[in-house]
């Protein structure tokens, strides 16, 4: 899920290649949704096994009220941190994720 600001815009989307995928969004290179409201914080996101998994799990989280996303997004992300760049850091706490793995 990646989000405005701290309760701002919300999107939610599947890819199989996540980092580069997010950094497409956060430098407007993709027209639509995320780059007409600003939409550019990874805020919450999971792994899958498959592809079909991650697009079940994309399609049922759409279907959520607003609040129930907030609170997916609360529960392991408080502050509504931007994730992307913990993936850069060696010892953060995402490194030991594969970039390619599909994610949400």
């Amino acid at each position: 899920m990646m989000a405005s600001g701290q309760h701002g815009t919300l999107y939610i989307g599947v890819t199989s290649e996540l980092l580069s995928r997010v950094a497409q969004h956060r430098e407007g290179l993709i027209d639509g949704f995320t780059k007409r409201y600003g939409v550019k914080r990874l805020v919450w996101f999971e792994t899958h096994d498959s592809i079909v998994t991650a697009i079940q799990r994309e399609k049922s989280l759409k279907k959520y009220k607003r609040e129930w996303k907030v609170n997916l997004i609360e529960l392991a992300n408080p502050k509504w941190n931007d994730l992307f760049p913990q993936f850069f850091i060696e010892d953060g706490p995402l490194a030991h994720l594969q970039p390619n793995t599909p994610a949400m």
